[in-house]
């Protein structure tokens, strides 16, 4: 979210001298995005970030199609994942296309080393778990409910409580995440009439520089491989910063639905834009009140966009044989709309109780070979009536 920030000890002046208490000169580091056009912010390091010791590719990162390319609505099932393995390096790819990207994990380890993604931010969907993000920023607390954005080329290292389970649905976007224009005035301030304010975002304020020196890896994400970079010190020795580029976290549950006497479209329920993407939030919200508003949303033919619903409650007004932790993929060039019986189910009902992250990207989605064994092959029939048609929702 581009607003100014800044956190620690920071020279008057940029590109000024800025001297350690026992000599020598901070190193001053700009970072952001379209080259030196589009936010950015600078961090002044202990030691210079440049000091690597070792690099080397630890594996190459191709995320296979499914071979079966059949125009169908499909479903998939987190729940068949098996918890296990590192926050950043065992994330399941299930869609993707050149702009957006959605993977899934259940972690139950720490990882020791640090990471970063060059190759794209990071939008991450905290669906179970809480910790820190330990990011060259400060640290950034998180907990069930977060959208965690990670901007491109951002330091980081999840640390759950792993006392608890940890479940993230990531989207990794070529381009930079954003909230919405339209939600933004000329200068950039949310409006009054956006369903979230400034006050909703909680981003570093607080920084713990660490001056360590030994081997400090860093894996890093670039050119569809893992890479790994070897610190001769610890990577957040940041002293201060300051500017418009930093990690930062909105809450779904701080997120106000926009609702109205008639059924209002998705685009009320926008949270994120990305290039060639946005990502919508389906909260717990009144339904329609004109006594004879139809609450269940209308069928509706996505022609120049494919649609991804993950279900964060087992409630979700239009759908049957849905479970919390479900995706559903709707692509382009199929109509989609209330399964049946819930349209006329919906009728005089005040609430929801829902919960779901959307992401609709503009490029048709590939489905990854890896979702493969966690789908219900069965969901492009769940629109017939059950009553005259077989078919059998998976059990999980």
């Amino acid at each position: 979210m581009p607003f100014y920030q800044s956190v620690g000890s920071v020279p008057r002046k940029r590109h000024t001298v800025f001297r350690k208490p026992g000599g020598g000169l901070y190193a001053e580091e700009l970072m952001g995005h379209e080259g030196f056009v589009g936010t950015s912010s600078l961090l002044y390091h202990i030691h210079p970030p440049t000091t690597v010791k070792a690099a080397r590719r630890l594996r190459e990162l191709k995320w296979e199609e499914d071979d079966d390319t059949s125009l169908r609505h499909r479903h998939f099932l987190t729940s068949r994942i098996k918890t296990h393995g590192s926050p950043t390096l065992d994330r399941i790819p299930l869609l993707f296309n050149s702009d957006i990207g959605m993977l899934y994990v259940e972690p139950d380890e720490n990882d020791v080393h640090f990471y970063r993604n060059s190759q794209a931010d990071e939008c991450v969907y905290v669906v179970e778990g809480k910790g820190v993000l330990e990011t060259v920023f400060g640290d950034l607390p998180f907990q069930p409910g977060d959208y965690v954005v990670i901007h491109r080329n951002i330091t980081h290292r999840w640390r759950f409580e792993l006392a608890t389970p940890a479940k993230l649905l990531v989207f990794e976007s070529r381009g930079h995440v954003r909230f919405p224009t339209r939600y933004k005035n000329n200068v950039g301030q949310l409006l009054e009439g956006a369903p979230f304010s400034e006050r909703d975002i909680r981003r570093p304020t607080e920084l713990r520089p660490r001056d360590e020196m030994g081997d400090f890896p860093i894996l890093v994400k670039q050119y569809n491989a893992i890479n790994e970079l070897v610190l001769d010190h610890h990577p957040l020795d940041v002293v201060g910063w300051d500017g418009y580029y930093y990690p930062w976290i909105f809450n779904i549950h701080d997120f106000e639905p926009i609702v109205g006497r008639i059924h209002q479209p998705p685009p009320v329920h926008q949270t994120f834009q990305g290039d060639g993407f946005v990502i919508c939030s389906f909260c717990p919200r009144p339904y329609d009140f004109d006594p004879n508003a139809v609450p269940a949303p209308y069928n509706h033919s996505n022609v120049d966009s494919d649609e991804v619903l993950f279900y964060a409650s087992s409630e979700f007004m239009s759908r049957k044989g849905i479970e919390y932790g479900s995706i559903t993929h709707h692509p382009d060039g199929l109509p989609h709309g209330p399964h049946p019986g819930r349209a006329e189910a919906s009728i005089g009902a005040k609430y929801t109780n829902e919960l779901a992250v959307m992401m609709d990207s503009f490029k048709p989605l590939k489905v990854a070979r890896a979702a493969i064994k966690i789908e219900d092959p069965n969901y492009h029939k769940s629109w017939l009536d059950l009553q005259h048609a077989e078919f059998n929702p998976p059990t999980s």
